[in-house]
């Protein structure tokens, strides 16, 4: 059976950027795809709001999706144009790019990170159990994974399978989308009446003066309102022209479809984006109405809040207990748009009295301070996650301000290129992170400039700031420490001791180690160095040797707290009921409280050596089995 750490079900976007996240992080991570090959049959959706360009730039990879899209102010609600040029953002615009290309160009930087993909393979179902996932794929074979995720889509059968509830609400209102070919001229443009929106374009197109000027040769994209709820399955070319015929007197020709779609205003979202082992992202967490083209984009940046939480769970940086984070802080926020976009739906239709609502909404957001909010929540600017009360960037985005480093001029982006967090100190007191120094770049950095947010306006310059590897701003310095450590054990883990190993661990061929499990109140041999190194006079001690692959069975330990010290290779311990993966590479050491189940297993590709002591049960089940 093949394993990976995390497998993720769906090679869409949502799916392609947390795959990108985890293999920064140096996860093993596998993605499950249904299509044969990448290739996405017509364009289908398309745009980039500004947060989402960020997010990209916060990868370095930007510039791939700018050289091969169209700048423009694409921010808009209920039909009012929202421009974010004078935003505080190097990206004050949206981005016209199809999907098609999004999902090309994500794919194509996935592959350089060298994610396996397995694909023209489905997902029938998976069962879960405390230390992993096995999931069942349509052509026999099966996957054990730590961590599933769920990026499948609205339909989603992670989700179904996890028995997550999908509460929202049922659809009013649903259209047809297509690319095709037309064998007369058709009324170019938009459409409304009765029915709702409709639209004949060409598929490609150039921004000319800050407006959309499409091309006169190239691929059709048709789009018709439907007079009735259409049925969930795949829509016909017959449906199509009968759309057309409805709306516009005759289908114009229509013929050779690429694609054809349907979709709706239905509006749900998923009760919980966790259960246990198994997380949703993108459309299988909330599906909504493409009004407003919110749907990518937070796919995207739930992608961007999950993959540095469960890397770190994963690797046994951080508790589990983190992953209730990404619910905690992506839920509201999909809420949010859900609501945008029933309000959108709802402003499309057209009679008078709705008209009446819409034209005045339109003269509000005209107005600066109106256009400024919807401008920010629109374009995904204003995310703001709850981390308390304090300085206005806490939770916030980090602004991309220019500073001065000691390697040079940069930019705060590119530090957050590896998917790393950051400390990025800018003024006195200095402060001290050593316990975390491992995890956490510490930056001396100089900036000159104003600190300015979307919609809120300047702000004060902070002393320091601790960011989070999504670009989230977890911690503010305001001339003092305060709150530090504590912040940096929540997300980034617990510290590691700096002290001093007592022992050497670049020569483990001088330790000897016992070839047995000794007897209960048997003293075991060849430990005494290392018992008075550690000073300390338990009786029952061992160095342990687990060849790659090994695992010692899983028991617990009863009377005493046992400790566990790494002298070569890294340790994996399952720890607890439900277990929790803890690993613990060389020089480091675990402690495990009385009365707590334990597995300890080598995942390694190297000999693992263990200094265990402490004492066992009294019926000798605590004893770590020797493998050598």
């Amino acid at each position: 059976m093949t394993s990976h750490e995390v497998v993720i079900v769906g090679a869409g976007p949502t799916g392609l950027m947390l795959a990108g996240e985890l293999a920064l992080a140096q996860v093993d991570v596998g993605i499950v795809e249904r299509r044969p090959t990448q290739d996405l049959a017509g364009s289908r959706a398309g745009g980039l709001h500004a947060r989402t360009i960020e997010v990209f730039d916060q990868r370095g990879i930007a510039e791939r999706f700018l050289a091969e899209g169209q700048t423009v102010q694409v921010a808009q609600f209920a039909g009012a144009r929202l421009d974010i040029s004078d935003f505080p953002t190097r990206h004050g615009y949206g981005l016209g790019l199809w999907q098609n290309h999004i999902e090309r160009i994500l794919a194509e930087w996935v592959d350089e990170l060298e994610v396996p993909v397995h694909r023209d393979r489905k997902v029938l179902g998976f069962v879960q159990d405390p230390l992993g996932v096995d999931v069942e794929l349509s052509d026999g074979s099966s996957l054990r994974a730590d961590y599933l995720v769920g990026c499948d889509g609205g339909r989603s059968i992670v989700r179904k399978t996890a028995g997550i509830e999908f509460p929202g609400w049922d659809p009013t209102t649903s259209n047809l989308i297509a690319e095709v070919e037309l064998a007369d001229e058709p009324d170019w443009g938009i459409r409304h009446d009765a029915r709702g929106i409709h639209a004949i374009s060409r598929v490609d197109y150039d921004i000319v003066d800050g407006e959309v000027v499409y091309r006169d040769t190239g691929p059709i994209r048709v789009m018709v309102t439907e007079g009735h709820v259409g049925s969930p399955g795949t829509p016909t070319l017959q449906d199509l022209s009968n759309g057309l015929i409805a709306v516009y007197g005759t289908d114009y020709g229509v013929h050779n479809p690429t694609w054809i779609s349907r979709f709706s205003d239905t509006t749900r979202q998923a009760a919980a984006y966790r259960d246990r082992r198994v997380m949703l992202a993108g459309d299988a967490a909330h599906v909504h109405s493409p009004v407003g083209g919110q749907g990518l984009n937070i796919g995207v940046q739930d992608a961007m809040n999950l993959g540095w939480k469960l890397a770190q769970v994963v690797k046994g940086t951080s508790h589990e207990r983190l992953l209730d984070t990404y619910h905690a802080e992506r839920h509201p926020i999909a809420s949010r748009v859900l609501r945008t976009t029933m309000a959108g739906v709802a402003l499309q239709r057209r009679d008078a009295r709705v008209e009446a609502v819409s034209e005045t909404i339109a003269e509000l957001l005209a107005m600066d301070e109106p256009r400024k909010r919807f401008a920010a929540m629109m374009s995904g600017l204003d995310v703001h996650y709850d981390l308390g009360d304090g300085h206005p960037l806490l939770g916030r985005r980090i602004p991309d301000l220019d500073i001065a480093t000691a390697d040079g001029p940069s930019r705060v982006f590119e530090l957050l290129h590896e998917a790393r967090p950051v400390l990025l100190q800018l003024a006195d007191p200095p402060l001290d992170i050593s316990g975390w120094a491992d995890r956490v770049q510490f930056i001396r950095a100089g900036h000159s400039g104003m600190w300015e947010l979307p919609v809120l306006g300047e702000i004060p310059a902070p002393t320091a700031v601790l960011v989070r590897p999504d670009g989230h701003v977890a911690w503010v310095g305001e001339g003092t420490d305060d709150g530090l450590a504590q912040v940096l054990t929540t997300w980034f883990g617990e510290p590691r001791s700096t002290a001093p190993v007592p022992f050497s661990i670049a020569k483990p061929e001088q330790l000897e180690w016992t070839t047995r499990p000794h007897e209960p109140g048997e003293p075991a041999r060849h430990v005494s160095e290392l018992q008075e190194l550690f000073g300390f006079e338990h009786t029952r001690a061992n160095v342990w040797r687990y060849e790659p692959g090994a695992a010692g069975r899983r028991h617990v330990h009863a009377d005493q707290e046992e400790t566990f010290v790494v002298l070569t290779g890294t340790l994996t311990m399952h720890l607890g009921d439900p277990p929790e993966r803890h690993v613990v590479s060389a020089g480091g050491l675990i402690h495990v409280k009385p009365g707590t189940p334990l597995q300890t297993v080598n995942e390694g590709d190297e000999d693992l050596l263990v200094f265990a002591y402490g004492s066992p049960p009294d019926d000798g089940a605590g004893v770590l089995p020797s493998v050598v």
